[in-house]
């Protein structure tokens, strides 16, 4: 069931463009701080999703074009066999798709755990830096929805 907090002004919730902004720059944040996990040439479509990402922030492309990047990005996820380039992906695809869907930036922030977690980082160290970087507005209810879906994420 959706989190009502994440739903936008304009679909009859609470959640405001401001907000949105705020959150889709702190999901691609997240998502950006992992990609130098990837050993490999960062695939196109990886930065390509994180650009959409930052240019519908500023209100520059559509939410179409951004879901269009997230598939992209999750294409990526399904080909590749590597457990830290799949998450890296997840985590893109999952920022990016915040333009559709609000609480689509919470799995941004989780893949990217999941991400440092397969690179045998310290995950601990990575979600203090994730919710340093949480505008103080959103802090509350961002994490209190991410501890309610984290337990599905197996980090």
């Amino acid at each position: 069931m959706r989190d009502n907090r994440f739903v936008a002004v304009h679909s009859g919730g609470l959640f405001t463009k401001d907000r949105h902004h705020q959150l889709i720059r702190w999901a691609r944040e997240c998502s950006e701080h992992v990609l130098s996990l990837i050993e490999e040439n960062v695939d196109q479509r990886l930065i390509n999703a994180l650009y959409v990402a930052k240019e519908w922030e500023k209100e520059k492309v559509t939410v179409g074009e951004a879901r269009n990047a997230s598939v992209s990005a999750h294409a990526l996820a399904r080909e590749s066999s590597n457990p830290i380039t799949i998450a890296v992906a997840r985590s893109t695809g999952h920022a990016v798709a915040t333009a559709h869907m609000a609480d689509h930036s919470m799995g941004a922030a989780l893949y990217a755990l999941k991400a440092v977690k397969n690179a045998g980082k310290s995950v601990d160290a990575e979600r203090k830096w994730q919710n340093e970087q949480l505008p103080s507005e959103i802090m509350e209810f961002v994490l209190t929805a991410m501890s309610m879906k984290e337990k599905h994420f197996k980090i």
